[in-house]
């Protein structure tokens, strides 16, 4: 992994998914260099520093992208807008969710992808998933040529965004190979948590079961081939789904979650590298508990235990050989349990092919060109 804070993982890794997501190294070596010494005093410390010097560049950019859209340079504007919302959204998520302009940058991050999406004519629709009245937005990648296409849902993981997703060019990857992607802020996860108030469950199937309802009224979806996948927490949210739910046709884990609940008690003793900073706090507001007491009692409900042997679909299991979140043998059990899959695979990502951190965020191209064959061959 790209090293830019020496000994500060959870800032490391940031930085590894802007650039893995659509981030320029120059413009992320100039949001990172007033960080240096800030980053010495640890994860939590200097938080507030990073946002401001992330969100500096990313409204820069929109400035620029704005004399761009104006002078009528609609694919450049694109871009820009595009790398401005990666900005926003790295500055945001390593906030806590107490810091008040992290709602401001979300919904800066929001716009500029909308602007992205519409001067550059991106194959990406914003859609919305209906759900408990409130609905769950999400982003529809269209597959390439003639359909109905199969498709994948994909879930998001206890941090990241549709925007995020869409990003790492996983969905682009599946396009070009004939497959569609719905890409859903699932309740707990981007939007549906930070402006709808739905906040996470261990039962992903009751929120997939609504996304695989709303692919079947499209013309353009084979409801015969709806398959689903995550990363990082997705892969205890995808498996899960495809136990309970199904309809689900295929299921792939982009990085093991086999017992996220146990992991939280290796956490409390310091074991392993976190996600984000302020963790407790975030998981807190994830899961929509008021106290880390009671998050504690819900975590072992966050569980493949006894869940994968349900799994009835071919199943893909992928796993960095330097994964420092989500230890390695929770890819081998999710992989061991599956008995009753008729095709399950587990795919370790080595030095040599690359992507061996937490979901590949050190070389995402990867994980995502194999994952994409694995579906199409598969779905």
């Amino acid at each position: 992994m790209f090293e830019m804070f020496p000994g500060n993982y959870v800032w490391n890794l940031s930085v590894n998914i802007a650039l893995n997501t659509g981030g320029q190294i120059g413009e992320v070596t100039e949001a990172c260099a007033p960080l240096l010494e800030a980053a010495r005093q640890g994860e939590d410390a200097g938080t507030e520093l990073f946002f401001r010097s992330w969100t500096a560049v990313a409204d820069r950019l929109v400035g620029l992208a704005r004399e761009d859209e104006a002078a009528g340079h609609l694919l450049t504007a694109s871009a820009r807008y595009q790398r401005a919302a990666v900005y926003h959204l790295t500055a945001e998520r390593l906030q806590s969710r107490h810091f008040g302009p992290r709602r401001t940058a979300y919904r800066a991050m929001l716009d500029a992808f909308g602007r992205a999406i519409t001067t550059g004519r991106l194959n990406c629709a914003r859609v919305e998933i209906p759900y408990e009245g409130v609905g769950m937005p999400a982003l529809f990648v269209a597959a390439e040529g003639a359909g109905p296409a199969p498709c994948m849902v994909f879930t998001n993981g206890l941090d990241s965004t549709k925007e995020m997703v869409f990003g790492s060019g996983i969905a682009q990857e599946l396009a070009r190979r004939g497959v569609s992607t719905l890409i859903v802020d699932h309740p707990g996860s981007g939007e549906a948590l930070r402006l709808r108030g739905l906040t996470g469950r261990h039962d992903s199937e009751h929120w997939a079961g609504p996304c695989v309802d709303w692919l079947e009224t499209r013309d353009d979806v084979d409801p015969g081939r709806i398959g689903v996948m995550g990363w990082s927490l997705g892969g205890y949210y995808a498996p899960r789904a495809a136990a309970f739910e199904k309809r689900i046709a295929l299921c792939v884990a982009w990085g093991a979650n086999y017992d996220w609940g146990e992991l939280q008690k290796r956490r409390l003793a310091r074991e392993g590298d976190r996600p984000v900073p302020h963790y407790w706090d975030h998981v807190e507001w994830v899961f929509g508990k008021d106290t880390l007491e009671e998050f504690m009692a819900f975590a072992p409900a966050m569980s493949l235990v006894g869940v994968t042997e349900r799994i009835t679909v071919p199943f893909l299991v992928t796993h960095g050989t330097n994964d420092r979140q989500i230890p390695r043998e929770y890819a081998t059990a999710q992989y061991e349990t599956a008995v009753n899959s008729p095709k399950r695979e587990l795919t370790w990502f080595t030095e040599r092919e690359g992507g061996v951190e937490h979901v590949s965020a050190d070389n995402m191209p990867a994980a995502t060109g194999y994952i994409a064959d694995w579906v199409h061959d598969n779905l």
